[in-house]
C-alpha cells in the first residue's frame, strides 16, 4: 500500500474519515483515509500518495507531488 497513488472520493480532513480509491491486485478498492498531517484537507478528486497503512483498510495520505523535470 505505501507508495501507491490514489484519488480521494470522500473528503479527507481534520475530524473526518475520508475515502480513497487505490489500485490493488489489478482492480480498484476503497480505503478509509486520514491526512498524514492532521491539519491538512483534501477534497474529492485530489490525487494523493499513501505514506502509511494500518490493516485492514486504513491509509494515511499526503498530496501527490509529481516530480519536476
Amino acid at each position: 500500500m505505501i507508495g501507491n497513488r490514489g484519488r480521494v472520493t470522500g473528503a479527507v480532513g481534520p475530524g473526518l474519515i475520508g475515502e480513497v480509491l487505490l489500485s490493488v491486485r489489478g482492480g480498484t478498492e476503497a480505503f478509509y483515509a486520514y491526512a498524514a498531517d492532521p491539519e491538512m484537507s483534501f477534497p474529492s478528486g485530489t490525487q494523493v500518495l499513501v505514506v502509511d497503512f494500518e490493516p485492514p483498510r486504513t491509509v494515511y495520505v499526503e498530496r501527490w507531488q509529481p516530480l519536476k523535470p
